[in-house]
């Protein structure tokens, strides 16, 4: 049975040099000081309803000189893609597949939930809002971080060379416009596990394993290849490394990882079906010959 579907966001695109310095502008001007437990700043938005991040344009990770090129056509690489494309091809339809579309959603609040059952705790602007904020800050800087490769290479995306269906066939026109390498998702995802599972030791295995569902959601989804989904964690994980070094970032972690104290010190739950989500991410029992 087919999802429905709700307004999704894709990263914004990095435009011509006067919209780059207009948005170099608005992300400096996010990424004031802060002092942990202080009140979070106003933070301008780069476009309706995505926040600036906290790194400067000049700041983020260079995609161009941490990511190879991607698999070439007809090599081994390429070939181990199409493969693990052809193999997810089967799970349309199913819990897993309906996971992915979900998963696909990068719209708030929706997203903030996406770590919600691997925390064990309830992640909202209500009852985390510098947690919010952190979770929708970093969103563009690790997005962002993967157009320099995305625009060089504008490679396809799997739906484009197999034609089979997406789980967010809405969302095709803009993506077939979108390079497919390395994975904006994934760095989001990636980056987002990283940050949760410093601020959530005791989670951090449940988080990590979370977040590499939510980078293999768009495999599933048959918009990704398995090289985007990698090469996507590796910008992830430069933009987390480097945001350790802004002020705000850091101010904004600690008073995350306060906020999660209190809501478990409350006894509150996700308000997810987090039973459903783990039987999506089981892989079936495989019957012996």
């Amino acid at each position: 049975m087919q999802a429905s579907h709700s307004p999704r966001y894709r990263m914004p695109r990095p435009g011509r040099p006067a919209a780059l310095s207009a948005l170099a502008v608005l992300l400096a001007a996010g990424c004031a000081s802060q002092e942990p437990g202080s009140a979070a700043a106003p933070v301008p938005e780069i476009r309706p309803g995505i926040l600036a991040g906290y790194l400067p344009a000049q700041a983020r990770p260079d995609s161009l000189r941490l990511v190879p090129p991607p698999p070439a056509p007809g090599s081994a690489a390429q070939a181990l893609d199409d493969e693990i494309a052809r193999g997810n091809l089967p799970l349309r339809g199913t819990p897993r597949w309906q996971l992915a579309a979900r998963d696909a959603n990068l719209k708030f609040p929706q997203a903030a939930d996406v770590f919600s059952c691997a925390l064990d705790a309830p992640v909202s602007q209500e009852q985390t809002p510098r947690l919010y904020l952190l979770l929708r800050r970093t969103l563009a800087d690790a997005g962002l971080s993967t157009y320099g490769v995305k625009d060089k290479y504008a490679r396809a995306r799997p739906f484009m060379v197999n034609h089979q269906p997406t789980c967010t066939p809405d969302e095709e026109a803009k993506l077939s416009k979108d390079g497919s390498y390395p994975s904006g998702h994934n760095a989001v995802g990636w980056a987002w596990a990283l940050i949760l599972a410093e601020i959530a030791p005791q989670q951090s295995d449940a988080v990590l394993a979370r977040g590499l569902a939510y980078g293999q959601s768009r495999l599933v989804c048959n918009v990704h290849w398995q090289s985007d989904a990698m090469q996507g964690r590796i910008m992830g994980a430069a933009a987390v490394a480097r945001l350790h070094a802004d002020p705000a970032f850091r101010a904004d972690l600690a008073a995350a990882s306060s906020e999660l104290a209190d809501v478990r010190a409350k006894g509150l739950k996700p308000a997810g079906d987090c039973r459903a989500e783990r039987e999506a991410l089981t892989p079936p029992v495989r019957q012996a010959p």
